[in-house]
């Protein structure tokens, strides 16, 4: 088996995936054009996969039965080494199991099992969690895909828009120092239409805790779209690097940063799954281009 990446072929789409934390790097449509952020210098990354924690613990400390871990932003399987397990023209799985190196971080057995699947214009991105401890297993894990902003070269950025599956009227959580701000904001979201501008993340990411949608579409009136579906995935971040950068993350969560006012256990963090010793969560989001 190939040790670094590993290309999927659909009929209108084609995806690249690394083994270095299961990232996928490259998402092409049928005319070949590049809809991933290609990790330049205004952010290293393509799309990370954000796991055992999503967002950031206070003081970047993993509290479990008295003890404290160091855990910083977004978890650490984004940057270990995942182990292939399959690898064929339409689909691949890798995955990450508990070792030495996580056990000083996160103090439980686990596996992480991650498939990539093209089916025509689709990219199927599967997330199965296994305890295979003795205590329950809390956990939480996040998609980061970033796409190209604009996806088509030469259109404004504020041409494009986010597109719900339902109207959003919620309010939004912000972030303070990397935590959840404890007073929600009235949501920037019409309906079900989220303009897209710099000075929307000139707060950092916009956080939907109260979502009602189960899918959205990134799109101009012209050229490339990309409609997200998600799955056991309750949350939602949208997020550019203040300041502007040339992507836009659409991410799907579930979990999400530390309120800044929880002092408690990583287990009793609000967002956190639960998973009992010998079973498994499976979770997933979907990718359309058009």
């Amino acid at each position: 088996m190939s040790t670094d990446r590993h290309t999927l072929r659909g009929s209108a789409i084609e995806a690249t995936v690394k083994a270095d934390g299961a990232e996928l790097c490259s998402l092409k449509n049928a005319e070949g054009i590049e809809l991933l952020w290609q990790a330049g210098p205004a952010w290293p990354r393509h799309s990370p996969i954000l796991f055992p924690i999503v967002g950031r613990l206070k003081n970047d400390q993993l509290r479990h039965r008295g003890k404290s871990y160091p855990m910083t932003q977004h978890g650490f399987a984004r940057d270990h080494r995942f182990e292939w397990v399959e690898q064929g023209p339409t689909s691949c799985k890798l995955t990450l199991t508990d070792n030495e190196a996580t056990r000083t971080r996160y103090p439980f057995a686990f596996r992480l099992e991650v498939t990539y699947t093209v089916d025509n214009a689709d990219l199927n991105v599967a997330f199965d969690i296994s305890n295979t401890g003795d205590e329950n297993l809390p956990a939480s894990i996040g998609a980061h895909p970033a796409f190209n902003w604009p996806l088509l070269p030469g259109l404004a950025k504020e041409a494009y828009a986010l597109h719900f599956s339902h109207d959003e009227p919620a309010p939004i959580r912000r972030l303070e120092g990397g935590l959840m701000r404890a007073k929600p904001e009235p949501s920037p979201i019409r309906g079900k239409i989220l303009p897209l501008s710099e000075r929307l993340f000139d707060d950092d990411a916009v956080i939907l805790d109260r979502l009602a949608s189960s899918s959205v579409r990134y799109a101009a009136e012209r050229g490339p779209s990309i409609e997200m579906f998600w799955e056991g995935l309750p949350e939602l971040g949208v997020w550019s690097k203040p300041g502007g950068a040339a992507f836009v993350c659409i991410e799907p969560w579930h979990g999400f940063a530390s309120p800044a006012e929880f002092d408690g256990e990583f287990s009793g963090k609000p967002g956190v799954m639960q998973i009992a010793p010998g079973e498994k969560r499976s979770l997933g989001y979907r990718v359309r281009i058009a």
